[in-house]
């Protein structure tokens, strides 16, 4: 199978976040296995008490070699374009293939699983990983299973094999990105009608720590500490989301909800805005809960891991992005760029698709990788 068809096949998954990836996760480890790999399933069940899989595949013996790390997930298509061809139907188009998650990423599987297609087994003087988790999109919780309870991972990092993870960058090489920090602060009332005065407005203790909250971000926007001109943008991005669930003027909340989400850079100490926002809650009579942490991803551009593969890839220069990846989790592993096919423009809208090009120069390219540091 080439990647086209293998992309067409894990498109026609609906494997939105909120339902279980299981199914997609099954036809993952079938392929793996039909090409040779040794499995491992890593199963888990979300919040909401939907089953979630990830499997990480292992072909060839040692250890070192290389790594290959993508998500099965994909974000909601409910607005999707057409009528003509659902978000789960893959349609070819001209010079393009057209699905939700065919760009993020279940091209750069496909890609992938091409790749490792034509490869021999016996050839293979260090062993090729593989890699596919659930729930990158909404918090890295499949990576974060899979480095907590893998044993194939921790063989990876105990021999510091090299990692690509294949979000879409159009096969440029990027060496960093920021990590995710996400947070959630409930203050409590009781409904009332407003008008009997009896009722508790949730939104009056929120309202002091939402202050608290603009004066942090004041700070992380203009103070050059917390500034990186490396990425683009050079901040931290804080963004800051409020919700009383109230569904008419006349009611007194009952709750109050608010969500902070910032995106630290290498080098920058995240622990401690999370410990001032932290106090600022308790301060104001808040919950405060922790909803995740992602680490920023940093690999040394004028690293030989680095530089080897810009060489492989034809390019120059690596970059940064300041988007997160399931790299957040992995950092164990020393040796991490993300390189994939596809353009992150194209990512989660709703008209999803990847160029036919992409595919081809995709296979090739982790062919490339898989000679130089397996075979």
């Amino acid at each position: 199978m080439d990647a086209l068809e293998y992309a067409r096949e894990l498109v026609a998954f609906e494997s939105t976040s909120h339902l279980s990836n299981v199914p997609v996760s099954d036809y993952v480890e079938a392929a793996l296995k039909r090409l040779g790999f040794t499995t491992e399933r890593i199963n888990f069940r979300d919040a909401a008490g939907v089953d979630k899989s990830s499997v990480i595949g292992k072909l060839g013996d040692g250890s070192g070699g290389l790594g290959y790390f993508g998500h099965t997930d994909v974000v909601p298509a409910a607005d999707w374009f057409s009528d003509e061809h659902g978000p789960f139907t893959p349609q070819i188009v001209g010079d393009r293939l057209y699905g939700r998650g065919s760009c993020d990423m279940k091209g750069s599987i496909a890609c992938m699983l091409a790749a490792a297609e034509q490869i021999t087994r016996q050839k293979l003087r260090w062993p090729l990983y593989v890699a596919c988790t659930a729930d990158e999109e909404v918090g890295f919780g499949g990576a974060r299973e899979l480095v907590q309870r893998s044993e194939l991972f921790h063989e990876m990092v105990a021999g510091q094999t090299r990692g690509i993870i294949g979000e879409p960058t159009l096969l440029e090489v990027v060496h960093a990105h920021k990590g995710s920090y996400v947070l959630r602060t409930t203050s409590h009332g009781k409904a009332s009608h407003s008008s009997t005065g009896l009722g508790v407005n949730a939104n009056l203790a929120m309202i002091p720590f939402l202050f608290e909250m603009k004066r942090l971000y004041d700070e992380i926007e203009n103070d050059p500490a917390w500034r990186n001109e490396e990425f683009n943008p050079p901040t931290l991005t804080m963004n800051i989301g409020i919700n009383d669930h109230t569904d008419a003027i006349n009611i007194t909340a009952p709750q109050s909800i608010c969500r902070v989400l910032f995106r630290p850079m290498p080098g920058q100490d995240a622990e401690s805005l999370l410990n001032r926002a932290r106090q600022a809650a308790e301060r104001c009579g808040v919950d405060f809960e922790v909803l995740s942490r992602g680490r920023s991803v940093y690999t040394d551009p004028n690293s030989e891991f680095v530089q080897s593969v810009l060489k492989l890839a034809g390019r120059e220069t690596s970059r940064t992005v300041s988007y997160g990846t399931d790299g957040s989790m992995l950092t164990d592993l020393q040796n991490l760029v993300v390189f994939g096919p596809g353009s992150i423009e194209q990512a989660h809208t709703n008209d999803e698709w990847i160029a036919l090009s992409q595919l081809e120069l995709g296979t090739a390219m982790y062919r490339k990788l898989i000679d130089t540091w397996c075979l």
